[in-house]
């Protein structure tokens, strides 16, 4: 005789607490397969779209009977809330080895970005210059010289026309990225660059305003085309260490004062946002990877022209902001805060665990995870939505400097001290692979925005471009 099939008495629910759906009778050993089938009939989804579910935020990974009666300790008698998250429809490959090891820098590689639509590459070194890559062929295409010191930080126009760099040199560099020259000089900082940012595109479609932030205490705000600076945001007591322009036009800015300052776009003061008892080293929003990207989804298909680009970037940052902007912190009390800035001047969580100083902190591009890297050789997971700690992902033996996002939300990247790569998979909350090959510590990486390469640089000068 066969055994009978336990049943159990489930209901779907959405993320943001709505019943879909009567309750239902279904087979303990239902899958998650099977239960995405269930709800894409129930919302009647002209595609299928890919979903997760989850019963008291633990994810059904294999089957309910596996991970939540099982796994979990429910009792199959009662009747289980089972909510569900859509996922991205495109999957994004894991990057499993090194394409290219680009040599040209003379010193440490500080900072790597890929431009929004993902189709160039630039890195910025102590050895004083900005290089610019061609991907196609993976070799040096350009490299920019004007700085007199370390280029600390470079970041992409939202257009990709411009690259804009940051250095020692107190001083702010424009760049044409086709042919490396110089467009010209932003002074006016009195000490070193530490963070930039550009207006986001559904804002300001000209893409012509940027923010720099530096160790002298203040925030200048530049129009790039008449190379002048707009207002200074001054109210730091001490160097300000990360500016976010965020998609409702404010200013966003953290600083070795403890506190993070939140500014109107005329320059005037906002709110103070205070908790920390130490610097504050680091800023993300849930919604950075829309304005990062633009009017660019992970197609890269170019806008017919200005106006189509602001309404593609318009519908994007919409999207990503549906449930309302967050904020999250790192600081060297080793903890962060999250903060949703539009309601409340209090943090609705502050995230505990870190045993030393976060210094890197990033959203999902879907918004629902925050990523913490820290001196502390872990990288931690928090729920982007409560802030309650979700996972430890240990493997690095050494401080982990930046975390890095696939398109898709479903990898994570991290880049440490000990000279490795690690991508971590999301569903399993466990290491999937490892990326050696650097000689020592790597400073710096990020994802291309259409996921189909990985690009890193450290200690070693060497720029390695990873592929699936």
């Amino acid at each position: 005789m066969m055994a009978e099939t336990q049943t159990i008495l489930a209901q779907f629910q959405s993320a943001d607490g709505d019943k879909t759906g009567p309750p239902l009778s279904l087979p303990a050993d239902v899958t998650a397969e099977q239960l995405g089938v269930l709800i894409n009939k129930f919302l009647e989804s002209e595609e299928v779209r890919p979903y997760s579910f989850y019963v008291d935020a633990k994810e059904v990974v294999h089957s309910i009977q596996r991970d939540i009666i099982d796994g979990g300790g429910r009792s199959a008698e009662e009747t289980l809330v089972i909510v569900y998250q859509p996922q991205a429809f495109f999957k994004v490959r894991a990057v499993t080895r090194c394409s290219s090891s680009l040599t040209g820098h003379t010193e440490a590689v500080l900072s790597v970005s890929f431009s929004p639509d993902g189709q160039q590459l630039a890195s910025g070194s102590g050895d004083t210059t900005v290089r610019i890559w061609d991907l196609s062929t993976e070799t040096p295409r350009v490299t920019c010289t004007g700085h007199r010191n370390w280029v600390l930080c470079i970041a992409w126009a939202p257009d990709g026309r411009v690259l804009a760099s940051g250095g020692m040199d107190n001083t702010v560099r424009l760049w044409d990225p086709v042919s490396g020259r110089e467009l010209g000089m932003l002074a006016g900082h009195r000490k070193w660059i530490t963070a930039l940012a550009w207006e986001p595109l559904h804002l300001n479609p000209a893409a012509n305003r940027m923010a720099s932030a530096s160790k002298d205490g203040t925030v200048r705000v530049w129009d790039v085309t008449l190379r002048r600076c707009l207002f200074s945001l001054s109210g730091h007591t001490a160097a300000v260490t990360c500016v976010k322009w965020g998609g409702d036009g404010r200013i966003y800015t953290g600083s070795q004062d403890k506190s993070i300052r939140i500014w109107n776009t005329d320059g005037t003061l906002h709110k103070t946002l205070s908790g920390h008892a130490h610097w504050v080293n680091t800023l993300a929003l849930s919604t950075d990877f829309a304005l990062r990207t633009g009017a660019y989804d992970h197609t890269a298909t170019q806008p017919r022209d200005r106006d189509d680009a602001q309404r593609r970037a318009r519908e994007r940052y919409a999207e990503a902001s549906g449930r309302g902007v967050r904020l999250v912190s790192g600081s060297d009390d080793f903890t962060m805060h999250l903060w949703a800035p539009d309601t409340s001047n209090k943090p609705l969580a502050r995230m505990t665990g870190h045993q030393k100083v976060v210094n890197h902190v990033s959203f999902s591009p879907d918004g629902r995870l925050i990523a913490s890297a820290s001196f502390d050789n872990s990288v931690k997971l928090w729920d982007g939505l409560t802030g309650k700690f979700v996972a430890s992902l240990r493997g690095h033996v050494a401080a982990v400097y930046q975390v890095c996002w696939s398109a898709d939300s479903r990898m994570l990247l991290s880049a440490s001290k000990d000279s490795t790569l690690k991508i971590w998979d999301l569903r399993t909350k466990k290491l999937k692979l490892e990326l050696p090959g650097h000689a020592d510590e790597v400073f710096a990486v990020d994802w291309s925005p259409g996921g189909d390469r990985v690009a890193s640089g450290g200690k070693d000068r060497v720029l390695k471009i990873w592929k699936p």
